[in-house]
C-alpha cells in the first residue's frame, strides 16, 4: 500500500516526520504519541484513551470473531463493524426463505435478534512489558530450538500469572522479531446476535470491481449485540443472557468532517511486515504472491459457475468466496505496487548501509554476517514459497482438500475403539459431519478440487509425490480422478459418512480416494526436512540480529513494532487524494450518494440499488443526517497506517466521537504491509451519517437510532 525512502522503511519514525505512520502501543502513547497528537488537535489526553483504572475509549473497542475490529455503540452492548466482517455470519443465518445477504436484516426488539453458531468479541484489558524478564533468560549462543524452549516456558508462566485462575485470556507476544516481548490481558464474550444489516446492494456495493479502489460508495457496516449473564459476566448462549452494560461506549458525531480535521483509529491491525528484507519483498514479487493469485483465481472461477446457477448455493458459499477474492485481489495489488516503487531496491540500500555499520571492527562478531545468512535463507527457499502457495490456494479454495484428512485419523480410532468409546465419538463426528456438510455443494467442490490439482500439478514444481503419481497416470487431468474418487470415498456425501459410523472399518480409511488425495496434500503443507529447520533457525537468529543492531544503529529514532493483531492506536487527519473526475464531490476526500445513484445498473451484481434507497435520494429525504451543504455524504478518506484486521475499526475524531468505520486502502497504496508511503495512503470509511442514514431513514430501524449517543 505504501513507499517511502527513508528509515521509516523499517518501522521508525523520526522525530521530525509526521505521526501518520505508525501503529502505537497504548501504554506508550503519553510518552511518545501525546503532545504529538495534541500538537495535531487531539482533545484528550492519553489517559482518557488507555486507562487500566477509569473507563476509557480502549474499553469500547473490541477484535470481532477473531480477524475484524469493532466497536461498542451503545449502553446496552450494541456493536459496530464493516459488512464485509459480519459475513459470515449473516450467510450463516440466511437461507433461500430469509436471505438476509440480499435483503437485509433489522432486529425490531432484543427477542428478533439472531444468534450465529459461533461468534465473539475479545475486550482488551491491560498490557505490559515482560521483555528483560524473558530474555534474561536466553543468549545468542544459544541454538534457537533450545532459545524457543525456554521462552515458551517462561510464556506460559506469565499466561497464568495474570490469568486470574482462568477468568482473563492472556496472551505474550513477540516484537522486533523476538528483541521485545509484551503480555495482554483479554476477556471473551461467546454470545453476540445479529441486530441489523443493509442489503448486499448497499453493504457490498461495487463488488470486487470496486474492491481497494477510490471514490468508493459502500455502506460497508452491520450491526451486533453482546450478551453477558445477569452479573456481566461473559456466558454461553441462554435466552437468559441480558444486553452487556460496557464500561464505556462511542458517542457518534454528525457534525460532519474536512479536510486537515484530526482523526484517529484504534483497532486491530492483522500484520505488517515492515521489517522485511529486500530479499523477501523479492521472494513475495516474483514467486509467492503469483501463485497465490493464480490458484485463488482458479477457485474463484469454479465456485462462480454454480455461484451463479442456484442461489441458495451463493448463499452457502458467498463468505468463502468473498474472503478467497479479496486476497486475490490484495495480492496482484502487492505484486503491482511493490513493483511499481521498486521497494525491494529501497530495502536494499538500507541493507547496504547496515553492512557497512555491521563490519566495522566492534560490531563485525555479532551482525557481520547477517545479511549474508538472510540472502541465502531465501535463495534457497523461493521455489518453496511458490509451492506453499499454490497449495494455500488450494486449501483456501476447497473444502476436501483438507477435510478428509482432519477427519480421517479420529476415524480411524473410532473404529478400532469399544462400543462405549464409539458412543462418545459419535457425537462430535455428527457435530463434525453436520459442520462441514450442511451446507456443501458437492458438484462444486468436485470442480474446486480438480481444477486446482491441475493447477497445482502442473505449475508448483515439487509437488506432493502422491499427486504426482496421480498427474503422470492421467496426463495432467484430475477432472475424472476426483469425480471418481468423490463417488467412491466415505468422504463424498454426509449420508456415506454417517453409513461409515454405523459400520466403521479402519482399513477403509487408508485406502478411500479422497483421504489419500488429501492426506498427500496435508503431508507435504506440513513437509520441514532437517535441512529446512535448520535454514529457518539461521535466518530466524540473523533476523532477530539484524532487528536489535538496526535499532542499535539508529538510537534517536521513535520506533513502533510490525502488527500482529494487538490493539493500536494510529492517526492522522482527513485527507483527500488529487482531484478525479469520477468523484462529483467538491473535495476529493468524501463521497456522495449522488455518485452512488450514477453507479447504478439495474440486476446488475455488484451495481443494483434498492428502490428504497433511490426514492429517498431523488426525494433528498436525507433527515438529520445530510451534510450541511445539503449532499448526503457515503465514504471519505484519511491518512491513518491500517491494514487488514482493521475492518470495522471505528474512526474518531479530535473529541473521541465515531465519525466513519474504516473498511479498506486505496490500491495505489497496496504495497503498505511493506512499506509506508506518506503520500499516497489513505484509509477509506463509510461516514457514520451514512450509517445512521441508511438505519433510519431507509430501514425505519429507529430502535436502534435510540439507543445511541448522537452528538449534533
Amino acid at each position: 500500500m505504501k513507499k517511502i525512502v527513508s528509515l521509516m522503511v523499517l518501522c521508525v519514525v523520526s522525530l521530525t516526520t509526521m505521526a501518520d505512520e505508525g501503529m502505537w502501543f497504548l501504554m506508550h502513547l503519553k510518552r511518545l504519541n501525546e503532545a504529538d497528537m495534541q500538537k495535531k488537535g487531539l482533545k484528550l489526553t492519553a489517559e482518557e484513551i488507555y486507562s487500566i483504572n477509569n473507563s476509557s475509549l480502549k474499553d469500547a473497542i473490541v477484535q470481532f470473531a477473531g480477524g475484524c475490529t469493532a466497536e461498542i455503540v451503545s449502553g446496552s452492548g450494541l456493536v459496530m463493524t464493516n459488512h464485509h466482517c459480519g459475513y459470515g455470519a449473516i450467510a450463516e443465518l440466511s437461507s433461500p426463505e430469509h436471505d438476509y445477504l440480499t435483503n437485509g436484516f433489522w432486529a425490531k426488539n432484543h427477542s428478533e435478534e439472531l444468534k450465529p453458531k459461533s461468534l465473539s468479541v475479545r475486550f482488551f484489558v491491560r498490557m505490559d512489558d515482560v521483555s528483560k524478564r524473558i530474555l534474561s533468560l536466553v543468549n545468542d549462543k544459544m541454538p534457537e530450538k533450545e532459545r524457543e524452549k525456554i521462552i515458551n516456558q517462561e510464556i506460559a508462566k506469565i499466561e497464568k500469572e495474570n490469568s486470574e485462575n482462568g477468568k482473563y485470556i492472556v496472551s505474550v507476544k513477540s516484537f522486533y522479531n523476538g528483541n521485545e516481548y509484551y503480555y495482554f490481558v483479554y476477556q471473551d464474550y461467546e454470545d453476540v446476535r445479529l441486530v441489523g444489516t443493509p442489503p448486499n446492494s448497499i453493504g457490498k456495493f461495487g463488488g470486487d470491481t470496486d474492491n481497494w479502489e477510490w471514490p468508493r460508495h459502500t455502506g460497508d457496516f452491520s450491526i451486533f449485540r453482546v450478551y453477558a449473564d445477569k452479573d456481566g459476566n461473559p456466558a454461553p448462549y441462554s435466552t437468559t443472557n441480558v444486553p452487556l452494560k460496557p464500561k464505556y461506549h462511542l458517542p457518534i458525531s454528525i457534525k460532519g468532517i474536512k479536510e486537515g480535521d484530526f482523526s484517529m483509529i484504534l483497532g486491530y491491525p492483522g500484520r505488517t511486515n515492515r521489517w522485511m528484507p529486500a530479499a523477501g519483498i523479492d521472494q513475495n514479487v516474483k514467486y509467492a504472491y503469483p501463485a497465490w493469485v493464480e490458484a485463488s483465481k482458479t477457485g474463484m472461477d469454479a465456485m462462480k459457475r454454480y455461484m451463479e446457477k442456484d442461489q441458495a448455493v451463493n448463499i452457502n458459499y458467498a463468505s468463502q468466496y468473498s474472503g478467497v477474492a479479496n486476497y486475490w485481489k490484495n495480492r496482484q495489488g502487492m505484486i503491482d505496487a511493490l513493483s511499481q516503487h521498486q521497494t525491494a531496491n529501497a530495502k536494499r540500500k538500507l541493507e547496504n548501509n547496515f553492512e557497512k555499520w555491521a563490519n566495522k571492527k566492534e560490531n563485525k562478531d555479532k551482525y557481520g554476517d547477517v545479511i549474508k545468512t538472510i540472502n541465502d535463507y531465501y535463495t534457497a527457499t523461493n521455489a518453496k514459497a511458490r509451492h506453499d502457495n499454490y497449495l494455500i490456494g488450494m486449501l483456501r479454495s476447497s473444502t476436501f482438500a483438507a477435510l478428509p484428512f482432519s477427519l480421517g485419523g479420529a476415524l480411524q480410532q473410532y473404529a478400532e475403539a469399544n462400543e462405549a468409546a464409539r458412543q462418545q465419538m459419535r457425537v462430535r463426528f455428527e457435530s463434525a459431519i453436520q459442520e462441514n456438510y450442511e451446507k456443501a455443494y458437492i458438484p462444486l467442490e468436485i470442480d474446486v478440487l480438480a481444477d486446482e490439482l491441475n493447477l497445482y500439478s502442473a505449475k508448483a514444481g515439487q509437488i506432493a509425490p502422491y499427486i504426482a503419481e496421480l498427474a503422470k497416470q492421467n496426463n495432467g487431468n484430475f477432472n475424472d480422478v476426483v469425480k471418481s474418487a468423490f463417488e467412491n470415498s466415505i468422504f463424498g456425501s454426509a449420508s456415506k459418512l454417517e453409513a461409515y459410523l454405523a459400520n466403521p472399518v479402519a482399513t477403509q480409511v487408508k485406502e478411500d480416494p479422497l483421504f489419500k488425495i488429501s492426506e498427500a496434500l496435508m503431508t507435504k503443507y506440513r513437509e520441514r526436512t532437517v535441512e529446512q529447520s535448520q535454514q529457518e533457525d539461521n535466518f530466524q537468529a540473523a533476523f532477530r540480529k539484524y532487528i536489535a543492531g538496526f535499532l542499535e544503529m539508529n538510537p534517536k529514532g521513535k520506533y513502533y513494532p510490525d502488527a500482529n493483531s494487538t490493539l493500536r492506536l494510529t492517526y492522522g487527519s482527513i485527507r483527500g487524494l488529487p482531484a478525479d473526475p469520477r468523484n462529483d464531490a467538491k473535495v476529493n476526500n468524501y463521497t456522495t450518494l449522488k455518485g452512488t445513484i450514477a453507479k447504478y445498473k439495474p440486476n446488475d451484481e455488484e451495481f443494483d440499488l434498492p428502490k428504497r434507497l433511490i426514492e429517498l435520494y431523488e426525494q433528498k429525504d436525507y433527515g438529520r443526517y445530510a451534510d450541511k451543504e445539503g449532499y448526503m455524504p457515503v465514504n471519505f478518506l484519511s491518512d491513518q497506517d491500517i491494514t487488514g484486521g482493521n475492518s470495522g475499526s471505528p474512526v474518531l475524531n479530535a473529541k473521541g466521537e465515531l465519525i466513519g468505520l474504516a473498511f479498506d486502502g486505496n490500491i495505489e497504496a497496496m504495497a503498505g504491509d511493506v512499506i509506508f508511503d506518506p503520500k499516497l495512503q489513505r484509509t477509506i470509511s463509510v461516514d457514520i451519517r451514512y450509517v445512521l442514514f441508511v438505519i433510519d431513514k431507509f430501514a425505519g430501524a429507529k430502535n436502534i437510532i435510540d439507543e445511541l449517543t448522537i452528538v449534533e
